[in-house]
């Protein structure tokens, strides 16, 4: 993300909270140079996962379930 000094000194606060949680840095703009703020701690990739609905038990139930009704047959 790029700002200018503008927009750091209006909002200085909220986009340095923004670093922090994401992890991504924010570059600053000016007078035709970039100034990189970013966060000494490196989060990793596998921090951000979001937790998902998953099937829990036994796969093969999976496997012997009928779809005949979920399948549709219009595709040309």
């Amino acid at each position: 993300m790029t700002i200018t000094a503008s927009a750091l000194r209006s909002d200085v606060y909220r986009l340095l909270d923004r670093v922090l949680a994401t992890g991504e840095p924010v570059y600053v703009e000016r007078k035709g140079r970039r100034i990189k703020i970013a966060s000494e701690e490196t989060t990793g990739r596998l921090s951000r996962l979001v937790q998902h609905d998953c099937i829990k038990g036994d796969p093969e139930d999976i496997v012997h379930l009928d779809w005949s009704g979920e399948w549709h047959h219009d595709l040309p």
